[in-house]
């Protein structure tokens, strides 16, 4: 896979250090709109990183992003270097490929919602009573009650994150697979997730939804109160992430698994 690069947006958030050097790099070189990009340049963090992908999304016009840390994690972004000019780097860089969720869910009050996730859906309970949840895959009842804080479906790009920190696996950038893991389980006391071909449809039913309200959390959009939700991937997009070599997002995912 290769990316003809072009012209560059920049795109920085609102802290200091991101508009500092936002104002650096427009000093080496001219920038455009991103209407008229070819790629972005992101700087801040993974959640800034997160905010312009769904912006691509919503708006209907992907294009290669390349950002550059300056958050606190930085998963998804490489770092701060002036070792060559910045459209060389870009130019120079990996693509890889990433595969939205599509998350549609069904409310208490007869609406329908459709959100896409980068990184996971999460269904979590609202009150201090447990969710309680039917689980399908593929249309087929898999478990009749899962009782639990929650229960979430992350793509590979997303494995390291909120499902890494439920104990679900870490998934290889290349797997096509899914990880469903629950979050904090109550029963099934032995169930502690599944892994899926990414090409499956999960679902999910809420059980007593009055009692036991749930919402639904694509990535940072939140619907409550459901009482359905299917997820799945969105096959019709594919968003490019821009890394340098030998810092690509797959060998961050592998190199995650060796931390001590």
């Amino acid at each position: 896979m290769t990316v003809e690069i072009g012209k560059l947006a920049l795109l920085a958030a609102e802290t200091e250090a991101a508009q500092q050097t936002a104002d650096l790099l427009r000093e080496e070189g001219d920038f455009v709109s991103l209407e008229n990009a070819d790629a972005a340049v992101v700087l801040g963090g993974d959640g800034f990183m997160l905010q312009q992908l769904h912006a691509m999304l919503d708006e209907r016009r992907v294009i290669p992003a390349f950002g550059l840390n300056l958050g606190t994690v930085g998963f998804l972004m490489n770092r701060i270097k002036r070792t060559r000019p910045l459209i060389e780097r870009v130019a120079r860089a990996q693509p890889v490929a990433v595969k939205p969720l599509c998350m549609r869910a069904h409310t208490q009050s007869g609406e329908t919602r459709e959100y896409h996730a980068i990184n996971e859906v999460s269904l979590l309970r609202e009150t201090r009573q447990t969710a309680k949840l039917e689980v399908h895959v593929n249309g087929r009842k898999r478990i009749t009650e899962l009782s639990a804080d929650g229960v979430l479906v992350a793509t590979p790009a997303g494995s390291t994150a909120y499902n890494f920190s439920a104990n679900g696996p870490i998934l290889p950038l290349t797997s096509n697979l899914l990880a469903l893991t629950p979050i904090s389980p109550f029963r099934p006391r032995r169930w502690r997730g599944a892994i899926l071909p990414d090409h499956y449809e999960i679902g999910f039913r809420v059980i007593d939804p009055d009692k036991r309200p749930v919402a639904a959390v694509a990535d940072q959009k939140e619907l409550r109160d459901i009482d359905e939700v299917t997820v799945s991937i969105d096959t019709s997009r594919t968003l490019t992430l821009l890394f340098d070599k030998g810092q690509t997002l797959e060998e961050r995912i592998v190199a995650e698994q060796f931390v001590t």
